[in-house]
């Protein structure tokens, strides 16, 4: 009976180990070579290495220095001369008969200190002085200085629920009061739209459906009318919303 030798298998075989020593053999050099100029790269810029490292550490110590000791002292010193002219705002707001005179020494300040005006300027990029614009807009507003209350209001931003829509919603009011009607009802659609709430969503929406009325956009304020009653069916302008849909569908079919 014949056998079948597989001497060819076995060849073949030692020869596949012996290139797979060679290969891996080769990728360990290459490593080596590799390893050896990063060496050589690090060794030969590392007091570059270390200026960038060091100026990175005084970065980051900077910054927190500056945090503890320059920001944070900043912040409250803004915050304590917020409360002067912010009494003589809340007074201004409960005191209809010398309100306007309230409302100027909540501006301008008195006794030498700071109005709103003094803290938007003297600490602009704290919390305080982001909410010192918001406080003078106001303020100008209730004096009928429109252009002033616009400029400040615009300046104010926050992510708070109800203030950011309240801001853009007084833009609102003092473009309508210099009739400027256009731009009235782009801020009441802002204002309605930057925090959805059952509080002033409907409020600016209703707003906006009126002055959309009052341009003849009868179209729009319908949709607007129709929008308050099925998304904030529970809001105050939803009460008798229905008048105001009756009256934008007559006004439509004209």
């Amino acid at each position: 009976m014949a056998t079948y030798k597989k001497t060819g298998s076995k060849v073949k075989k030692s020869q596949e180990n012996i290139d797979e020593k060679s290969t891996t053999a080769e990728v360990f050099n290459t490593l080596d070579e590799t390893a050896s100029k990063s060496e050589q790269w690090v060794i030969k810029n590392q007091k570059i290495i270390l200026i960038a490292l060091a100026a990175i550490v005084v970065g980051i110590l900077g910054y927190l220095a500056y945090h503890k000791y320059v920001d944070g002292p900043k912040e409250k010193e803004a915050a304590d001369e917020l409360a002067f002219p912010k009494a003589y705002f809340e007074d201004a707001m409960a005191n209809s008969v010398a309100a306007d005179s309230l409302y100027t020494l909540a501006l301008n300040g008195a006794d030498g200190k700071y109005g709103f005006v003094d803290v938007a300027n003297e600490y602009s990029g704290t919390k305080a002085g982001n909410l010192a614009n918001y406080y003078a807009g106001l303020s100008y507003l209730k004096l009928k200085k429109y252009k002033e209350a616009i400029d400040y209001l615009e300046d104010f931003s926050s992510d708070d629920e109800l203030l950011g829509p309240i801001a853009k919603g007084a833009i609102g009011d003092a473009f309508a009061d210099i009739n400027q009607p256009e731009d009235a009802l782009d801020y009441y659609l802002k204002a309605a739209d930057l925090k959805d709430n059952n509080f002033s969503s409907p409020l600016f929406l209703f707003k906006a459906g009126n002055t959309a009325l009052e341009i003849g956009k009868n179209s729009k304020a319908l949709d607007i009318f129709n929008r308050i009653k099925n998304d904030y069916p529970l809001s105050d302008e939803a009460k008798n919303i229905d008048i105001y849909i009756k009256k934008a569908t007559f006004a439509s079919e004209k």
